[in-house]
C-alpha cells in the first residue's frame, strides 16, 4: 500500500473514504476546520449520540458534496491516556472498514499534535494503517472471499511536511517488518520448513542491505551445535542456521555490538511427547521468534540503526521417525554442558541454547535478545497479549519496556528466580530441559541462562501468547502477529 502524506483540512481530502477522530466527550471531530463539513459531521454525531469511546465507529455518506465520498469518525477514547495506541488502533479500523466497503483509496485527517508528538502520531497512524490493510490471502482462490486490498492511504496532519514524511517512512519500514513476520508465521509448515525459510532469509536479508550465511547440516555438526541437530534428528526437512549481519555505515570502536536470536521450529509436532490432535494445528507459529527476528534485521537500514546487529535463527522441525530423539536422551551442546531430555516437546530451548552460547562465545556482544515461542507456562501467567521478559539486567530490562511501549506491545517482566534452578539440576546430566509443573516459564528461562556469561546482559522475550492470534483485532487478523519486531526495532533505534 502506497502511502502519501498532506497538511490539508479533512474537506480537502480526495479518497474513497476519509477517517478523523474524536476522544470522549468531544461533540465535533478533533482538528477539523470549522465549516461545513465539520457542522455536518457535528450534527450527525449528536443525532448517532457518538460519544467518542475507545472503538467507536461512525461512518456518514456525503453524496458527493466534499471530497471524499464517504467518512468516517473514530473514537480515541480519553485524551491523554494511550493516545498513541489508541490512533494506531483507530486508524487500523479505518482500514478494514474501509475495505469491508469495498474502497481502495483511504484519507487520514488525524487530531492536532505538537513537537516531538507530531512524529510519533503519524508514525502510529502509518503502522495502523498497514496493519489494518494486512490480509494472509494468497492461497484463496474463491474470488467471493478474496479481500479487498487499500492502495493507497494519505495521511494528514499538522507539522512540518518534511518532518511528516519522514515519521510517514518510519512508519512504512516498521509495517512491513512485522508483515514479513506475519506471512512467515502464516504460511502453511509444509510449504515453509527450515530450507524454505533459509531461502526467504537469503532473499528478503539480502534486499534489506545485509550479509546473510546459511549453515547446513554438515557444518552445523562441525560447529557442534549437537543439541539443535538432536530436536532436527525425526525431520526429512535438513535443519538451517541462519546468521544474518546488519552494520552501520560509520561504525567506532564504541559501536554497540547485538545479538538477536530467534527460535525457528517450523512446526512443532511435540516429537515422541506427541501434542494431541488440537494443540498441534497452530504450530506452524512455532517458528515466530525467527520471524521476528528476520522481520527485525529487515528495518534496521530505513530506521537508521547506529548499533552492529547480528540475527541468529535456528531452523528445524520437531517431527517423530524412528531416529527421532528419545526421552532420557543425554544431549551434548555447544557449550559443553549435557541435557538429559525430560520432555521432547520442550525442544526450543534445546535449539536455542547452542545458538546462545555460539554468540556469546563467537561474537562476544555488548547485549543479546532472544525470542521465542517458548513455553505455554507464559500464556498461563500472562495471557495471550502479552510477551513475558526475562532478565538479570535492570538497564536491559527498563530499554526493552521502554521500547515495547513506544512501539504499541504489550511486553511484561517475570522474575529468574534461582532457587527453581534446582529442578533442571536432579537428573543424571548436567541439566534436565523441563522442570515442575508451576513456573514452567521460570524454568525455561533460567536453562537458557545455563548457557551464557552471567555478566552479559542478556533478554528473553517469550512470544508464546501473542505470536499468534486466535480472535482478530483491529491491528491483527486470525493467524501471526508479528510479536517482538516492534519491541526490537524500536530498542534498537533507541541505541
Amino acid at each position: 500500500m502506497k502511502i502519501r502524506t498532506s497538511g490539508m483540512d479533512l474537506a480537502e481530502l480526495k479518497a474513497d473514504v476519509a477517517a478523523c477522530f474524536a476522544y470522549e466527550g468531544d461533540s465535533r471531530p478533533a482538528g477539523v476546520k470549522n465549516g461545513p463539513l465539520a457542522r455536518e459531521l457535528a450534527a450527525e454525531m449528536k443525532a448517532e449520540t457518538f460519544k467518542g469511546n475507545l472503538g467507536d465507529i461512525m461512518s456518514w455518506n456525503a453524496d458527493g458534496r466534499f471530497g471524499s465520498r464517504r467518512f468516517l469518525v473514530i473514537g480515541l477514547g480519553k485524551k491523554g491516556k494511550g493516545e498513541l495506541d489508541a490512533l494506531r488502533a483507530g486508524c487500523a479500523k479505518a482500514a478494514r472498514a474501509a475495505a469491508a466497503i469495498h474502497c481502495k483509496t483511504l484519507a487520514l485527517r488525524l487530531p492536532p499534535a505538537s513537537g516531538k508528538q507530531v512524529v510519533s502520531a503519524v508514525r502510529a497512524a502509518v503502522e495502523g494503517a498497514h496493519f489494518g490493510a494486512y490480509h494472509f490471502d494468497r492461497y484463496l482462490t474463491d474470488v467471493d472471499r478474496q479481500p479487498v486490498h487499500l492502495v493507497s492511504a494519505l495521511v494528514s496532519s499538522n507539522g512540518s511536511a518534511t518532518a511528516i514524511r519522514k515519521a510517514a517512512a518510519l512508519g512504512s519500514a516498521m509495517a512491513a517488518s512485522v508483515c514479513l513476520a506475519r506471512d512467515l508465521v502464516n504460511e502453511p509448515p509444509s510449504r515453509l520448513n527450515p530450507v524454505a525459510m533459509a531461502k526467504v532469509a537469503v532473499t528478503e536479508g539480502r534486499k534489506s542491505g545485509l550479509t546473510v550465511k546459511v549453515y547446513n547440516r554438515a557444518e552445523l555438526v562441525k560447529l557442534g551445535f549437537k543439541s539443535m541437530l538432536a530436536v532436527a534428528r525425526g525431520s526429512k526437512a535438513a535443519p538451517k542456521f541462519v546468521h544474518l549481519v546488519y552494520k552501520p555505515k560509520h561504525r567506532t570502536v564504541k559501536t554497540e555490538r547485538i545479538v538477536l536470536v530467534g527460535k525457528g521450529v517450523t512446526f512443532d509436532s511435540g516429537g515422541l511427547n506427541l501434542k494431541p490432535a488440537g494443540g498441534m494445528l497452530a504450530m506452524k507459529c512455532d517458528m515466530g521468534g525467527a520471524a521476528a527476528v528476520l522481520g527485525a534485521m529487515t528495518a534496521l537500514r530505513d530506521t537508521g540503526c547506529k548499533a552492529e546487529v547480528h540475527g541468529l535463527l535456528g531452523l528445524v522441525e520437531n517431527m517423530v521417525n524412528g531416529d527421532a530423539y528419545k526421552p532420557g536422551d543425554i544431549l551434548d551442546t555447544y557449550h559443553g554442558k549435557t541435557v538429559e531430555v525430560g520432555n521432547t516437546d520442550a525442544e526450543g530451548r534445546l535449539v536455542m541454547c547452542d545458538l546462545l552460547a555460539y554468540a556469546a562465545k563467537k561474537l562476544k556482544p555488548t547485549a543479546m535478545v532472544d525470542l521465542a515461542t517458548l513455553t505455554g507456562a507464559c500464556m498461563v501467567a500472562l495471557g495471550v497479549l502479552a510477551t513475558g521478559l526475562f532478565t538479570r539486567h535492570a538497564a536491559l530490562e527498563k530499554a526493552l519496556l521502554q521500547a515495547a511501549g513506544d512501539g504499541g506491545e504489550k511486553v511484561w517482566p517475570l522474575p529468574m528466580f534461582e532457587e527453581y534452578l534446582d529442578q533442571l539440576q536432579s537428573g543424571p546430566a548436567d541439566l534436565i530441559n523441563i522442570g515442575q509443573r508451576w513456573g514452567g516459564a521460570i524454568t525455561a528461562a533460567l536453562f537458557l541462562g545455563e548457557f551464557l556469561p552471567r555478566d552479559l546482559p542478556w533478554a528473553h522475550l517469550d512470544i508464546a501468547g501473542p505470536a499468534f492470534c486466535e480472535k482478530a483485532t483491529a491491528e491483527t487478523p486470525l493467524g501471526g502477529t508479528g510479536a517482538g519486531v516492534r519491541t526490537i526495532v524500536r530498542w534498537l533505534e533507541g541505541m
